[in-house]
């Protein structure tokens, strides 16, 4: 009998020098590369699907958190979100956004939950939207 239970796991999204990367830990053999991060991601669920008609891994439905390193989360959204709009949501100044985003500085711990918790609460309000 097939379970219904929805098993979620933690993709990891990097960038490199020359690309995105990304990979689930727990689950050896899927990852994924491209140029962007969608494209990163759909060769990351395709390595997942061959693993799964391989035999290596159980064919059910599996849920992803997204996990991104600031430099990759900050490049990912550029054309949605400027430093501007990062300053709104999240009262880090832009010229500090702009060095987390080029990698010259990394965030303290601090900073990356304030980033965390500003988006989850946009994407919360964006839920909330109906037209």
């Amino acid at each position: 009998m097939k379970s219904n239970h929805l098993e979620s796991y933690k993709a990891i999204i990097e960038r490199s020098k020359d690309a995105y990367w990304a990979y689930i830990p727990e689950l050896e053999g899927v990852s994924g590369v491209g140029v962007t991060v969608q494209e990163a991601k759909q060769s990351m669920l395709e390595g997942l699907c061959l693993q799964q008609e391989l035999g290596n891994l159980p064919s059910q439905q599996i849920a992803f958190d997204y996990h991104f390193d600031v430099v990759s989360l900050l490049n990912y959204f550029k054309g949605i979100l400027t430093n501007a709009a990062f300053e709104r949501l999240t009262g880090i100044n832009q010229l500090q956004m702009s060095h987390y985003a080029t990698g010259l500085k990394k965030p303290r711990k601090a900073q990356r939950l304030k980033i965390e918790k500003a988006l989850h609460q946009l994407g919360d309000e964006l839920r909330s939207i109906y037209l």
